[in-house]
C-alpha cells in the first residue's frame, strides 16, 4: 500500500531541485565553453602548461631556444 497523496511541500522541494540542476548544468556549460575557447585560442597547444605558474627547467629551455630563433 503506497501513498498517493503529494503534498505541497513536495512540489516545492521538486521545483528547488529542477532549478539547481538547471543552474548547475548552465554552469558546467559555461567552464566547458570557456575552457574549449582558451584552448583554440593558443597557437600551440604545449603553451597551456605554461599557465600553471610553476618553473620548469625543460620548458625553459624550449622558450629559451623559440626567443633565440625569432631574434634570427
Amino acid at each position: 500500500m503506497a501513498i498517493k497523496v503529494e503534498h505541497e511541500l513536495h512540489k516545492r522541494r521538486l521545483d528547488r531541485n529542477v532549478g539547481l540542476g538547471l543552474l548547475l548544468v548552465a554552469f558546467v556549460a559555461l567552464v566547458l565553453g570557456l575552457t574549449v575557447v582558451k584552448v583554440q585560442t593558443l597557437d600551440d597547444p604545449r603553451e597551456m602548461e605554461r599557465f600553471d605558474h610553476v618553473a620548469r627547467p625543460a620548458l625553459e629551455d624550449v622558450a629559451r631556444d623559440e626567443s633565440e630563433e625569432d631574434a634570427q
